[in-house]
């Protein structure tokens, strides 16, 4: 028998959560901390899926921490440097891409290792070979274990940048290739121009990068994001202690639920100064209709009256571009995000599996290579959300609780990857008929 959960409908969102912290940045300071001089109090992590993996892998590595009782705080000891693990070891990494990229480049570095990263049959279909070329060009030894292209893979080092000092990446398909460069590069023995081929996709997380980076001692030249130059022979320096702010992506959901059937709604650990991309969206539901307020360490939002469609290219944030068009479900006309071809190498082929989701409502909706188009039906039908595995679908959907008629969401422990608390936090908002 399947996983279910039954979500009755909700008359009126109400309340207050406290957000986990960001696991983008949960897994990047993870990372950049092991990397570092000194030891680093990390507070506020989250406690996931993708967190716990890069966590066991960093163990497996070598690295040294303590977590607290919740899980919320952890104690790293620095290792002054990349990892040089000196027996072989195979890492298992589920479905975390912020862990099998920036390990991948990390990895090369070393002229010893032997490793093999493998992962959930979907991480085995999630393109790698951008990085690997890349990285083969400065004399990584890479080579792939089952499909050309896709983990897993096994790396025996070699990486030295010896090309002229530059390397290039494609940025078409992910970030996370470049924000694993950016990282290996200060290590590196000579200064490192990176050249970006093609549209990048997501800029905000590179910044995120950057920026995380910055905090770490380490400063990064950004020339309009087409190249990049990263001096050499440095060292990671830790802050001592850093605070992760709330998951902005994970505030969409309850963001929007305000939104479409508010009520108030207060996010706290989450403010306009986010260094998260993904604080765009609360923009948008401003420009859709909701009333948004600010506080030092919080975030609201209130439903004002009907929302209304948007038309948007949502190449930066297409995370929070899933919950925008379940939110277009309950918005005064036609809504299309364009520029979102990276939904189809996410967790699953997210074009596809949201397409396949939104007509079940009764929506008509036509889809591209990389844009969806939603016509919102005229009452919300009864639906069963098949969640692919994928944990943003099963969030997004459970917005539509918010129309008169219940939703079945199956497996809804899928969230477990970023948020394993969610449907009790959403539950917490929801006031019933």
């Amino acid at each position: 028998m399947k996983n279910i959960l039954f979500l009755k409908p909700v008359k009126k969102i109400q309340g207050t959560i406290k957000l986990p912290g960001s696991k983008s940045i949960s897994n990047r300071v993870l990372l950049l901390s092991a990397l570092s001089k000194g030891n680093t109090e990390l507070v506020n992590l989250l406690d996931s899926d993708d967190v716990q993996h890069m966590l066991n892998a960093l163990q497996k590595l070598g690295i040294n921490y303590t977590l607290s009782n919740n899980k919320k705080n952890c104690f790293i000891i620095g290792n002054n440097g990349y990892f040089k693990p000196i027996n072989k070891i195979k890492l298992y990494l589920g479905n975390a891409g912020t862990v099998i990229r920036p390990l991948t480049a990390l990895l090369s570095l070393n002229n010893t290792c032997d490793i093999i990263l493998t992962g959930e049959p979907r991480m085995k279909e999630r393109p790698i070979k951008h990085l690997v070329d890349t990285l083969k060009t400065g004399g990584a030894k890479i080579s792939y274990l089952e499909n050309k292209y896709f983990p897993p893979i096994h790396l025996r080092g070699g990486f030295k940048n010896y090309i002229n000092n530059n390397l290039v990446i494609d940025g078409s398909i992910s970030s996370q290739f470049l924000t694993s460069l950016l990282i290996i590069s200060p290590l590196l023995n000579y200064d490192t121009l990176i050249n970006v081929n093609g549209h990048l996709v997501s800029k905000p997380y590179i910044d995120m990068t950057i920026k995380l980076m910055k905090i770490f001692g380490i400063n990064v030249n950004n020339n309009n994001y087409k190249q990049f130059k990263i001096i050499g022979k440095q060292t990671y320096i830790s802050p001592k202690k850093y605070v992760i702010e709330g998951d902005a992506s994970s505030a969409s959901y309850f963001l929007a639920a305000a939104a479409i059937k508010g009520g108030t709604v207060i996010l706290k650990n989450l403010n306009n100064k986010s260094i998260q991309g993904d604080i765009k969206y609360v923009n948008i539901l401003k420009k859709m209709g909701a009333i948004i307020s600010y506080g030092s360490n919080y975030i609201s939002c209130t439903k004002k009256g009907i929302l209304q469609s948007i038309n948007m290219d949502l190449n930066d944030i297409p995370d929070v571009a899933m919950t925008l068009a379940v939110v277009s479900l309950f918005a005064k006309g036609i809504t299309t995000i364009k520029n979102i071809y990276n939904w189809r190498v996410k967790e699953t082929d997210r074009l596809t599996a949201m397409s396949n989701e939104l007509k079940k409502t009764g929506a008509i909706i036509i889809t591209g290579k990389d844009f969806i188009t939603i016509k919102p039906p005229k009452y919300i039908k009864k639906t069963i959300i098949e969640t692919y595995n994928d944990h943003r679908i099963a969030m997004c959907f459970s917005l539509l609780s918010l129309s008169k008629n219940p939703v079945i969401i199956i497996n809804p422990n899928c969230t477990t990857k970023t948020y394993p608390n969610f449907f009790t936090e959403f539950k917490k908002i929801s006031h019933y008929y």
